[in-house]
Order: C-alpha cells, then sequence, then structure tokens
C-alpha cells in the first residue's frame, strides 16, 4: 500500500495536498483498494462551497457506493473531470491522476490536525486490514 509522505490523510481515507491556501484532495490508495473497482465519481463544481467533515461527492464500485468526505472546508475550485469521465482512474493512479477536488481552504490550520503518513499507516494497520 503506497502512503506519499508529502500529504495529510484523514480517518475516512482521503488524502490531501498543501500548495499555499490551495489544497487537492483524493481518495487513498487504502480506499480505492478497499472498495474495488471503481465504476462512477461524482464530484461537486467549481464555485461550491464545502464543510470540513461533510460529504461532498460519492464513489461507486463494483462492491458499494461510499461518500467522499471534506477534510477542510473551503470553495471547490476545480474538480478533475478525468475521474468523473473515467472513474477506473481512481483505482491506477489514486495520487497522482486521480485526484478529486482542489479547495481554496478558509482555514489552513484544518490542514494540521490530519495525520502524517506515518500516523495514517499506523491507524490502517490498527484498523484491522
Amino acid at each position: 500500500m503506497e502512503i506519499p509522505k508529502d500529504r495529510r490523510y484523514t480517518r475516512t481515507h482521503e488524502w490531501v495536498q498543501i500548495d499555499g491556501d490551495v489544497v487537492t484532495v483524493g481518495l487513498t490508495d487504502f480506499a480505492q483498494n478497499e472498495l474495488g473497482e471503481i465504476t462512477y465519481a461524482e464530484l461537486p463544481e467549481s464555485g461550491t462551497t464545502i464543510a470540513k467533515d461533510e460529504s461532498f461527492g460519492v464513489v461507486e464500485s463494483v462492491k458499494a457506493a461510499s461518500d467522499v468526505y471534506a477534510p477542510v472546508s473551503g470553495e471547490v475550485i476545480e474538480s478533475n473531470s478525468a475521474a468523473s469521465d473515467s472513474p477506473e482512474v481512481i483505482n491506477t493512479s489514486p495520487y497522482s491522476d486521480a485526484w478529486l477536488i482542489k479547495v481554496r481552504v478558509d482555514d489552513a490550520s484544518q490542514v494540521e490536525s490530519l495525520m502524517d503518513a506515518e500516523t495514517y499507516e499506523q491507524f490502517v494497520a490498527s484498523s484491522g486490514h
């Protein structure tokens, strides 16, 4: 399982990469592996306001449908149309091609509350997977 060290992670298996006041959000390798073959992704439009810990989208796989949760509050400035148009990219490239949204963050300190790679790795290991 790949867990890049240059990101932060949530307990609901989203990753965040920080670039100033903009964060890129995606699903972790663990999440895509647990979901199986992803067949559908519904993402918010640019200009949508999202709230930390609230659902901002849905991914569906052959196994299940799953909400995707906002790791931070802010305004969606871009959604990844490649992930919507070809959701299987989430399985093949969860940390590069398959980012989901870019968000202008309301409060940058929200990012600091997320897990670093080592803590996330321990979290996944301790959750019995």
